[in-house]
C-alpha cells in the first residue's frame, strides 16, 4: 500500500489527508485530487494556507474533477494508485458517487473507501423518504457483486455539526428551542469530521486485523434527542423549549415540498431505523479510542 489518492480537500478530506500523512510509513505517497483552478488560484487565502500545510506535509496534487470527467476519465487518474479514499460527498450531485466507483473499479484499485461516511444504509433499505440513500445501497451492490477490488466502507453516523445545524433543525439557539425528531427517545449516531479523519487513517494502515470487504462503524457518540436538549440546556445554562416533531408531522411537511433534502433527511431520522447504534459496536470503543462525544463538542462550540 505505497499509494493512496484522496477526492477532495473539503473538512473531512484535509482531516483525513493530515492523518494519512501522520500515520503514513515511510515508503507511502499521499495525492490528493484537486480542481486545477483550485491548485493554481485558491479562492480565499484560508484556502491557500490549506494547501500550503498539505504541501509541507509531502502530500502531492493531481489535477482533477469528478463532477465534469468522464468514468473513463476519472479511471485513468485512478490507475496507478493503490488505494482511492472519497471524500467528495453529495454535493456535487447524486450521480457523481456512482460514477466515482465505476471508475475505481475500471481502474483495478486495489481498495477502496467510498463515501458512505453516514448511516446503516442496509437497516434503512430502499425506498426511504431519502432518495439519496439508495445511491449509497446501489454502490454497496456494485463493490459486494465483484472481487476485484477490495473495499472498505466506514459507517460514522451523522457529522456532529449537523445535529446542531439550525437548518436540520433540531437545535435552535436563536429560538431556544431542541426538537426531537419522531420522539425524545429517538436516538442518532454523531462522529466529528476530525474524528471520521484520524480512525478512517487509522483502518486503512491496519494489518491485525486487516479490514476488507467489510462495514466498520464509529461512533463519537449515541445520543436521544431528550439527551441533546438535557445537554444543551447544561451547557447554556438555562433552560430551552422542547418541541417533537413526530413522524406524521414530518411526512406531511414532506408531501408540502417533496424536493426538500432537509425535510427528506428529517422523516428517515425521525423514523430511527439505521440512524443509530450502541457504542460498543463501534471501532474506537472496542479500540479504547478517546473521540468527542456530544457534550464535549457542545461546551467548546455552543455560546452561552
Amino acid at each position: 500500500m505505497t499509494s493512496i489518492l484522496v477526492l477532495g480537500a473539503g473538512e473531512l478530506g484535509l482531516s483525513m489527508l493530515h492523518n494519512l500523512a501522520r500515520l503514513a510509513p515511510t515508503d507511502t505517497t499521499i495525492t490528493v485530487l484537486l480542481r486545477q483552478s483550485t491548485i493554481n488560484s485558491p479562492s480565499t487565502p484560508t484556502k491557500q494556507t490549506e494547501l500550503d500545510k498539505l504541501k509541507a506535509l509531502g502530500i502531492r496534487f493531481l489535477p482533477g474533477d469528478v463532477v465534469n470527467s468522464s468514468s473513463s476519465d476519472l479511471s485513468a487518474l485512478f490507475r496507478p494508485y493503490h488505494t482511492v479514499i472519497s471524500c467528495v460527498g453529495f454535493v456535487a450531485g447524486s450521480s457523481i458517487q456512482l460514477k466515482i466507483a465505476h471508475a475505481v473499479l475500471d481502474a483495478g484499485v486495489a481498495r477502496y473507501f467510498p463515501w458512505q461516511f453516514g448511516m446503516d444504509y442496509d437497516v434503512i433499505g430502499r425506498g426511504s423518504a431519502q432518495d439519496l440513500f439508495d445511491v449509497q445501497l446501489d454502490i454497496r451492490d456494485l463493490l459486494r457483486g465483484q472481487s476485484k477490488t477490495e473495499w472498505v466502507i466506514v459507517s460514522t453516523g451523522m457529522f456532529t455539526s449537523f445535529l446542531f445545524e439550525r437548518s436540520f433543525g433540531v437545535v435552535d439557539l436563536d429560538e431556544s428551542v431542541v426538537r426531537a425528531l419522531g420522539s425524545w427517545e429517538t436516538a442518532v449516531t454523531v462522529t466529528t469530521p476530525e474524528d471520521i479523519g484520524a480512525l478512517t487513517a487509522e483502518i486503512v494502515f491496519m494489518e491485525n486485523p486487516r479490514f476488507r470487504n467489510e462495514v466498520v462503524f464509529t461512533a463519537g457518540d449515541t445520543v436521544t434527542y431528550g439527551r441533546v436538549a438535557d445537554i444543551v440546556e447544561s451547557v447554556l445554562g438555562r433552560e430551552v423549549r422542547r418541541e417533537k416533531w413526530s413522524v406524521e408531522f414530518l411526512k406531511r411537511e414532506l408531501a408540502k415540498d417533496p424536493e426538500n433534502s432537509l425535510k427528506k433527511y428529517r422523516v428517515v431520522f425521525a423514523e430511527g431505523r439505521g440512524v443509530s447504534w450502541d457504542l460498543e459496536k463501534s471501532f474506537n470503543w472496542k479500540d479504547g479510542k478517546e473521540v468527542v462525544d456530544v457534550e464535549r463538542w457542545s461546551r467548546e462550540n455552543l455560546k452561552r
